[in-house]
């Protein structure tokens, strides 16, 4: 019988432990802790989203059923819901912030080579958002409408092993086109977006970082037609133009020619017409390349069915942000653990498996893919035709 760690501890190894204390210490963390460190916070959190718990009277009740395992799943303060709700409202989200960003590097190096279902070399991100809907009464600061409260999840995916590489959560009143002044731009890559990002000005920076966009194009777009290329009518492309804004504000905002190609989509029966920056690229590749736009819808719908994002543990605008951030990075350790340990099953099939077994002795891998886990030591043949079904 295996009689090592447990696995949410062997899980949990997969947490860079020195960059996390660096994290810490960047925002101070480790100030006023009270005997429950950020580390505790993380463990408890993530006990709770890979368990789905539903509040912390919840996460108490259940760690403190375990409590005799406590110590070897790595929690070294005491679980209480007072410590918990204290730590959620006094260490800065920020630190957790910057975890989940260490292991999205991680991540990202990981999936480089999935395969994207568009040849291309370059890496693409589509850009998108989600609106979490929240109490007003509770959450006063987070006023989106008279009679509701939101925020928002402005995510950039990395359509590579759908790694979410930047998240900025706002008020729910903030316009989506103004993320584009919060991100980072990569030379070279590809930015899919829908038609509420488009701004000329805040695009025109795309091109300048020698980056490229796609976008859908608004029906009153004021432009002038310069070229335009043949295109195979077969393949549901209509037209393929160089074209120049003529509208005397968005012409000083992007001076530069655009490429504006119209394509019929005959599974629902619209035209969608785009615009990019880029000349070099086949127009079917760039209807293919919005068409991967949806992954980030898909994104957004599997955390809020998978991670506990919809209800929070706090009402502080720290809390929410510190919850969010720890989900993110149960999504990204989870994936990480995929990839390194091999295993086939789904994200949410493993995310199933680890809620029943996290206080198992089991190696990890076992734990995870049930074809390589070999049958319990018994001397009962009947306990044997158990597992035989």
């Amino acid at each position: 019988m295996y009689d090592g760690q447990l696995v949410f501890a062997q899980l949990m190894n997969f947490l860079p432990r020195r960059e996390f204390s660096a994290c810490v210490e960047r925002y101070g963390g480790h100030h006023r802790n009270r005997g429950f460190s950020c580390r505790d916070q993380f463990l408890c959190l993530g006990f709770a989203q890979l368990t789905f718990r539903e509040s912390l009277r919840d996460i108490e009740t259940c760690l403190r059923a375990l409590e005799p395992k406590l110590y070897h799943a790595g929690f070294r303060g005491k679980v209480s819901r007072s410590t918990l709700a204290d730590a959620n409202r006094a260490h800065d989200w920020r630190i957790y912030a910057d975890l989940a960003q260490v292991l999205i590097r991680r991540a990202r190096k990981l999936y480089a080579q999935e395969p994207l279902g568009v040849e291309l070399a370059q890496t693409v991100y589509a850009l998108d958002s989600t609106t979490i809907d929240l109490c007003l009464s509770l959450f006063p600061w987070a006023k989106f409408r008279r009679r509701k409260g939101a925020i928002k999840l402005h995510t950039l995916l990395d359509l590579r092993g759908a790694i979410p590489c930047f998240i900025h959560i706002s008020h729910g009143k903030m316009h989506d086109v103004n993320v584009l002044d919060h991100l980072p731009i990569e030379p070279g890559a590809f930015y899919v977006m829908d038609r509420g990002y488009v701004d000329f000005q805040r695009l025109y920076r795309f091109t300048l970082a020698a980056a490229f966009f796609v976008t859908r194009s608004k029906k009153n777009l004021d432009c002038t037609r310069r070229a335009r290329r043949n295109v195979d009518k077969a393949s549901g492309l209509r037209s393929d133009q160089t074209i120049v804004l003529a509208g005397p504000k968005s012409s000083r905002s992007y001076p530069v020619p655009l490429r504006r190609i119209a394509f019929y989509d005959t599974e629902h029966r619209r035209r969608l017409v785009f615009l990019t920056n880029n000349f070099t690229l086949p127009a079917l590749t760039i209807a293919q390349l919005y068409k991967c736009r949806w992954r980030v819808e898909l994104f957004f719908k599997w955390i809020k069915q998978h991670l506990r994002i919809k209800a929070f543990y706090g009402t502080t605008d720290n809390a929410v942000k510190t919850q969010v951030w720890i989900a993110i990075s149960v999504y990204v350790l989870v994936a990480i653990v995929k990839k390194e340990l091999r295993i086939e099953r789904s994200l949410s099939d493993i995310l199933q498996v680890l809620s029943l077994t996290l206080f198992e002795k089991i190696p990890l891998f076992e734990a995870l893919d049930h074809k390589n886990r070999p049958f319990p030591e018994t001397s009962n043949p009947n306990q044997l035709k158990l597992f035989d079904l």
